[in-house]
C-alpha cells in the first residue's frame, strides 16, 4: 500500500460539515482504522440485547437497529462516491437524505445480529475497494452533493462516521457502557 493513503485529507478535499467525522480519525493509515473498526463495532453490537436494540434513547430518535441501518446505508453511499470519483466520474453525484432513507425501511423488523452481519459485509466490500486503489485514485476529486470531495476524504468520512455513531451508541443508548 502507498503510504499516501494514510495522509489526513486537506480541508479543501471535503465540505466543512464533515470535519466532525474526519477529525475523529486517528493519525495513521485510514485503512487500518477501517479494519480495526470492524471487530470493535461487532463487539459493541454483540453487547446489546435484542430488546434494547429496538429502543431509542429518547422519543423521536432512532432505535439501535435504525442507527446501525443508517451506518450501513451511509457507508454504501460514501463508498459509491469513492468508487465513482476514483474511477474518474465527472458527473456530479447526488446528495442523500438520511431521514428519507430511514423512513423508507423497517430496520426494526430485523434482528440486530442480521444488521451486524450486513455491516460486516458492507465494510469488507468498502475495504476491498479502498485497499486496491492506486495513488492517483486516492488523490482524485469529484463532486458529491454539490461539494468537491477526494477519495481519501471519503475514506476518512466513512471511518469517522462509524466512530461518531459508536460513541453515540455507548453514551446515549448504553449509558457509557460498552
Amino acid at each position: 500500500m502507498d503510504t499516501y493513503t494514510a495522509a489526513r485529507p486537506g480541508e479543501d478535499e471535503y465540505p466543512a460539515y464533515f470535519n466532525g467525522y474526519v477529525s475523529r480519525v486517528p493519525a495513521g493509515d485510514v485503512l487500518e482504522t477501517l479494519r480495526r473498526q470492524l471487530p470493535e463495532t461487532l463487539d459493541l453490537l454483540g453487547g446489546v440485547s435484542e430488546e434494547r436494540a429496538g429502543q431509542s434513547y429518547e422519543p423521536g430518535k432512532w432505535t439501535v437497529k435504525e442507527l446501525v441501518g443508517h451506518c450501513i446505508d451511509s457507508e454504501r453511499v460514501f463508498a459509491y462516491r469513492a468508487l465513482a470519483i476514483a474511477r474518474g466520474e465527472t458527473t456530479p453525484l447526488p446528495g442523500f437524505d438520511q431521514d428519507l432513507y430511514a423512513a423508507n425501511v423497517d430496520f426494526n423488523s430485523r434482528t440486530l445480529r442480521s444488521l451486524a452481519e450486513e455491516f460486516a459485509r458492507v465494510r469488507a466490500s468498502t475495504l476491498d475497494l479502498l485497499t486496491n486503489l492506486d495513488r492517483r485514485a486516492w488523490e482524485r476529486r469529484g463532486t458529491a452533493n454539490d461539494n468537491t470531495m477526494s477519495v481519501r476524504a471519503l475514506a476518512h468520512i466513512i471511518a469517522g462516521h462509524v466512530t461518531h455513531h459508536a460513541h453515540v451508541l455507548r453514551e446515549r443508548y448504553l449509558g457509557g457502557q460498552g
